[in-house]
């Protein structure tokens, strides 16, 4: 059985991440009551197939992890590559 691995260190999410040629990107998207709240999503080139995403818009870093914190979201990589971000809840 593999062990996924959760990162919450922003060196340590950007480094996978871009080891991995990715890079990260926002878009505003609405709940059913209309708020509109960040969507954090990791982009990476050997998947994205020449299409783009709907409503996602590339970002920086900066921008990417302060969002992350706000939503106290983690990343949680795979041996195997994959990845998806958790709650932080779910490390207590």
């Amino acid at each position: 059985m593999t062990q996924s691995h959760l990162l919450t260190r922003h060196r340590d999410i950007q480094n996978w991440v871009n080891d991995r040629r990715g890079r990260p990107a926002i878009a505003r998207v609405r709940n059913r009551f209309g708020d509109e709240r960040a969507q954090l999503k990791l982009r990476f080139s050997h998947n994205a197939e020449g299409r783009e995403d709907l409503g996602m818009s590339p970002c920086s870093w900066t921008a990417w992890l302060a969002e992350l914190d706000r939503q106290q979201l983690a990343l949680r990589v795979d041996p195997t590559g994959d990845c998806a971000l958790v709650s932080r809840q779910v490390m207590n």
